[in-house]
């Protein structure tokens, strides 16, 4: 048996690339990276150890389906401590993104959509 040492990057395919970049800048503070080696194709967002890698769809790309009715991935959620959690709400209500907040027992998440309508979830333990 081998052992996996984390979540390295989850990959999406986005409408307009640039729009993403700034999003997800903007909105969740990723950091672009490995820039001057890969240029655009994909575009590397990320947060510490962990990255969402960026695809510009080269065709038409649909509304992704109710999560929770198919087979496909739900969402992404990143790890924040309490007070990124509390100022990701109040960033998201300045910035007028939709977010529902949910209680785990365990942890609380918040729960929004990208520009291209992935679900992401902030979730903190503390």
């Amino acid at each position: 048996m081998f052992a996996v040492k984390g979540l390295d990057h989850v990959a999406l395919t986005v409408r307009d690339l640039q729009q993403s970049i700034a999003w997800y800048r903007d909105v969740f503070g990723l950091q672009r990276r490995h820039e001057e080696t890969w240029g655009d194709y994909p575009v590397m967002m990320c947060a510490g150890d962990t990255a969402l890698a960026l695809f510009q769809a080269k065709g038409p790309v649909s509304n992704a389906p109710d999560s929770h009715s198919v087979a496909i991935m739900r969402h992404v959620a990143f790890q924040v401590d309490r007070v990124n959690f509390i100022k990701a709400q109040e960033t998201l209500r300045a910035r007028g993104i939709e977010f529902v907040f949910e209680d785990h027992s365990i942890s609380q998440s918040i729960y929004l959509r990208d520009p291209d309508g992935y679900e992401l979830e902030l979730t903190t333990y503390e």
